[in-house]
């Protein structure tokens, strides 16, 4: 064995510890996301704006405003709290979040993105030694890819909590799907670093992957904010129409920012990506032009890659059209994320073509 390859092996070992030390780290972050939705479900905050939105639905005002004005008094028009208004429009208040607006619920929601920062640098770090014990891009096959994709996950979190937006709601959410993307990854997908095949040789690597890995990422996060925008839209029509929601279902939904933000939020982050994931496709094609010597050939890949193309540019063309915003949008912005899906895995897994070289 020579010095570079135990070298490449030391590095790959060094790797995997870290992987399985940001698995563990991610584990305590997932449980102080726990925490606090569990204390912040304690919230006065939390109760009071429950009564409030109840009594809305029940077309129920709020007590009188007495005041005094010129040695009298006077009472003014009782204001109504409203929390659906008119032809589909919103004017239901963003909840407090996931602490509830407790102040120890905000303490472990605190910790927990700590914690969630901590274990992004031990994974990044984990990648990086991947990288170099293959002296290459870390993302040769699906166990790779899949190291990437959940790292550059948490890094669109932790930047959208750093340019102040309100997303630590994401954080449970995100920690769970990490946590099981990672242990599929280390248990189904894991592969020992290797060197490419010729095809792969290119500087087209790192820019048609790395972008591909980008657009999953923040359509993940965007996939999120639409299931989540679903719940909350149902949760909000059964108050309107006078229902009483579970106390589990109001204990988690009250918190969420309103279904209007909601779909603000997964629209204007599906939106910002979508150029990227075109550039994406055409850097794929100029790539197969290189190396295959044509630029389409409807690989499975390929057609997939193409089909996800067009599901997010309905889904862009549905919310721009008034009579397909909301509900419908959102359902087919679902079934583009399918379609990113199975485009990863189920066409790498279940379907052969010419990008089968990579491997699980």
């Amino acid at each position: 064995m020579t010095l570079a390859t135990a070298t490449n092996e030391h590095l790959a070992n060094i790797s995997n510890t870290l992987v399985y030390s940001a698995m563990a780290v991610y584990t305590l972050a997932f449980f102080a996301y726990i925490a606090e939705w569990l204390f912040g479900s304690r919230s006065k905050v939390a109760r009071t704006a429950n009564a409030l939105t109840s009594g809305a639905s029940q077309k129920t005002q709020a007590p009188a405003v007495t005041v005094k004005k010129a040695g009298g008094t006077a009472v003014l028009e009782r204001p109504v709290v409203v929390t659906r208004a008119a032809a589909g429009a919103r004017d239901v208040p963003d909840g407090p979040g996931a602490h509830g607006g407790d102040e120890q619920g905000d303490l472990y929601g605190r910790i927990a993105v700590s914690l969630t920062v901590l274990s992004f640098i031990v994974e990044l770090a984990g990648v990086v030694a991947r990288a170099a014990s293959v002296q290459r891009a870390p993302w040769g096959n699906m166990y790779e890819f899949n190291l990437t994709f959940s790292t550059v996950a948490v890094g669109v979190y932790l930047a959208l909590l750093a340019l102040k937006k309100n997303v630590r709601w994401l954080g449970l959410f995100l920690t769970t799907s990490v946590l099981l993307d990672l242990g599929l990854a280390v248990t189904v997908l894991y592969a020992a670093s290797d060197q490419l095949v010729p095809a792969l040789h290119s500087y087209w690597l790192y820019i048609h992957v790395s972008t591909a890995i980008i657009c999953g990422a923040v359509f993940y996060v965007g996939a999120v904010g639409t299931l989540l925008y679903l719940f909350k839209d149902s949760y909000e029509s059964k108050l309107a129409d006078g229902g009483k929601p579970g106390t589990f279902a109001t204990s988690v939904l009250e918190r969420l920012p309103s279904s209007a933000s909601l779909d603000k939020f997964a629209y204007r982050v599906n939106a910002a990506v979508f150029p990227l994931w075109t550039f994406t496709i055409i850097a794929g094609a100029i790539w197969a032009e290189s190396a295959w010597g044509r630029y389409w050939g409807w690989d499975p890949k390929e057609t997939w890659a193409f089909i996800t193309w067009v599901a997010y540019a309905c889904y862009l063309h549905a919310r721009s059209t008034a009579g397909w915003k909301g509900r419908k949008a959102a359902y087919i912005a679902v079934i583009a994320f399918g379609c990113w899906l199975f485009n990863y895995y189920g066409v790498n897994i279940f379907v052969g073509g010419k990008h089968s070289y990579a491997g699980v």
